[in-house]
């Protein structure tokens, strides 16, 4: 059995966009691992990079993981109705 290999495909400022990145890709079927740096994850740094998550995915999905990135970054996500099952849910 082979060991997999982790590809990076983007890197961001911060948790929070990694981690909607993260949702949208596994969303898809795609492995995820987030990658940030020791002292910028420890003390909640934003400077000089250390702020900085990298987004890898297996290699088997590298190129279906840039098309999904891609298209998020286009804005192809914008106009989804996210209320699923198209009802409203606000009481």
């Amino acid at each position: 059995m082979s060991e997999r290999k982790w590809v990076l495909v983007d890197e961001v400022a911060g948790d929070i966009q990694a981690e909607l990145l993260r949702g949208l890709l596994e969303a898809q079927g795609i492995p995820v691992w987030l990658n940030q740096e020791g002292a910028g994850k420890a003390y909640g740094l934003g400077v000089a990079g250390m702020g900085k998550v990298q987004i890898l995915v297996s290699s088997d999905f590298e190129e279906q993981a840039r098309g999904v990135l891609k298209d998020y970054y286009d804005g192809k996500y914008e106009d989804i109705d996210w209320n699923m099952g198209g009802e409203d849910n606000q009481g």
